[in-house]
């Protein structure tokens, strides 16, 4: 990224937000660091689609996004992600930094779709429009790389 970005959207869980499947949140301090001059637009698209806190883990497997015992939540999670799309649409977005492995956000790896606790290459849905849509989107485990910008 070459210019400072200055509207940056962020997993809501990674500022605090008791959004995560299990009740809890993946807060990050460096992250926060770095977006404390800029305007953030924290978001959830688990908690968008209208999905409890906490809820069943649920993983990519074949495209689809299921929990353990294969209960299918495609349609819930197309909902969260329209919804953030829309928001999205009302801010300049200049960068999206996501959580890693999320079955939402997860950018570079996601869990490997047998709840083993493996992770493979891949994206997370709303990581992946976010790409088609042609947003800059980073895995916070990454965040280095944006150290002076």
């Amino acid at each position: 990224m070459d210019v400072k970005p200055k509207c940056v959207l962020v997993s809501a869980c990674l500022l605090g937000e008791k959004c995560k499947y299990n009740g809890g949140h993946n807060y990050n301090q460096a992250l926060v660091d770095y977006v404390a001059d800029k305007e953030v637009v924290a978001i959830c698209p688990e908690v968008l689609a209208g999905l409890p806190t906490p809820r069943e883990p649920v993983e990519l497997v074949d495209g689809h996004v299921l929990d353990k015992r294969g209960n299918c939540y495609d349609d819930l999670f197309e909902k969260g992600i329209e919804r953030c799309i829309h928001e999205l649409t009302k801010k300049p977005i200049d960068l999206a930094i996501l959580q890693s492995r999320s079955p939402s956000c997860g950018v570079n790896q996601i869990y490997d779709g047998n709840f083993s606790g493996e992770k493979v290459a891949g994206s997370g849905l709303f990581a992946q429009k976010l790409k088609v849509l042609g947003y800059p989107v980073l895995d916070v485990e990454d965040i280095k790389q944006l150290e002076g910008k």
